[in-house]
């Protein structure tokens, strides 16, 4: 089974430049007078008993004109690990896709660009699976750089299940869970009123002891970590949502399980979580799950009697996600903002106040909005599709792969 571990690492502008207007926005992408955590992530691998397995870091940069600084950086944090001593280790960056771009376009393929792209969290994942694919692995590993290896078994535990069946229904894919800086599972954040309604981190603890601190090891899951998730090559051909704008992970096991793929969740595949402070308000991180829901809640409501599909309900995914996929979202949105606006009042805080509020006239447009989610999967679904079967001919295949396998900085 040939396995490729991919490790995608995000950055930005030295800490003084900050986040410019048009620049991607991440959770806490790495500032370039940082070292970050790729270094701690990629020598944590050293503890792993198996390491026959490709590892692939993926450099993202937030804004086009540091790319190049981007680029350099990861290699030369690679390079310095020396846990990859015996791992081959193979750098993606902007400069690997700009080759891939002009590849397609070469091929008359131009219109297939766009599905691959260094922006958006969906559209990395996408690369993710991409990339394997291309290096004619079986099986994809989904890593983030803002975590630690602890269990020596890992990677014997990613392939366990993986491609085999679990009473008759094939496993095509397995998600993993954290381990948070406290060693637990549960996530632990400090209560505030408008989590009343926001009942976000409730709901997750509620799934986690129910998927997670419970039996058998193996099961059918409603959520799924983008950061510990191994994905079969059967499932390669479903892509990643990239008009979703976070949550791209539990957004992917929604379309996956209206393609009829079933996520299981392995509650032995643990990996420490230990990411920085997150480096946008509340209001606005607020804003990014509102609009995720509200799109995901259409593209359920949207479903149509689709040959090769299956039917999803809000109740599928309870007690999280499920619970804002349903009709009473809106209600849940208001409530939590009117309290969250006030509490930043209160702190003399009225640019966020105002803010907040913005985001239920938000909900209300983008509930309103005419677009149709549903059918926009199924139409990138068949672009993904044609882009995976094109670049299964034999020389377009190994063409790409030259590139992607171009800088392989293998230690020795």
């Amino acid at each position: 089974m040939k396995v490729t571990m991919v490790i995608p690492s995000y950055w930005t502008r030295e800490s003084a430049a900050g986040w410019k207007e048009g620049d991607a926005v991440y959770d806490h992408p790495t500032p370039l007078d940082s070292e970050g955590t790729l270094l701690r992530a990629i020598e944590s691998a050293g503890i792993l008993e198996d390491k026959d397995f490709q590892l692939v870091i993926i450099a993202v940069a937030n804004a086009e004109d540091i790319e190049p600084r981007v680029e350099k950086k990861v290699a030369g944090i690679i390079k310095s690990a020396s846990a990859a001593r015996g791992i081959e280790t193979l750098l993606f960056g902007p400069s690997h896709l700009r080759q891939i771009h002009d590849l397609l376009i070469r091929e008359d393929k131009k219109e297939d660009i766009n599905l691959l792209e260094l922006r958006g969290y969906s559209n990395v994942r996408n690369l993710c699976m991409f990339i394997p694919h291309i290096l004619d692995s079986e099986v994809a590993i989904l890593i983030d750089d803002d975590e630690v290896f602890e269990d020596p078994k890992f990677m014997a535990k990613a392939k366990e299940f993986i491609g085999r069946s679990k009473e008759g229904r094939p496993v095509n894919a397995v998600a993993g869970y954290y381990l948070q800086p406290d060693g637990g599972y549960r996530v632990r954040a400090t209560p505030h009123p408008w989590m009343k309604h926001w009942d976000q981190l409730e709901k997750m603890n509620e799934g986690f002891d129910r998927f997670i601190g419970t039996g058998p090891r193996l099961k059918e899951t409603p959520f799924v970590f983008g950061g510990n998730m191994v994905i079969h090559q059967n499932l390669f051909t479903v892509p990643f949502d990239p008009w979703v704008p976070r949550g791209e992970d539990i957004d992917f096991l929604i379309n996956a399980k209206m393609f009829g793929f079933t996520f299981f969740l392995d509650n032995q595949l643990s990996i420490k979580h230990l990411p920085p402070p997150k480096t946008h308000p509340t209001w606005k991180r607020l804003r990014e799950d509102i609009r995720r829901f509200i799109y995901e809640r259409a593209k359920i409501e949207h479903q149509k009697d689709t040959e090769g599909m299956t039917k999803v309900h809000p109740e599928d995914f309870d007690p999280y996600p499920g619970c804002f996929l349903k009709r009473d979202l809106d209600e849940k949105i208001e409530k939590a903002c009117r309290l969250l606006s006030a509490e930043y009042l209160a702190r003399g805080d009225k640019q966020s106040s105002e803010e907040t509020l913005k985001n239920i006239a938000i909900a209300a447009t983008e509930t309103m909005s005419k677009d149709d989610p549903f059918q926009r999967l199924g139409e990138l679904k068949k672009r993904w599709e044609g882009l995976l079967k094109y670049t299964d001919k034999t020389e377009v295949r190994s063409r790409i792969r030259e590139i992607i396998e171009g800088r392989d900085i293998t230690v020795d």
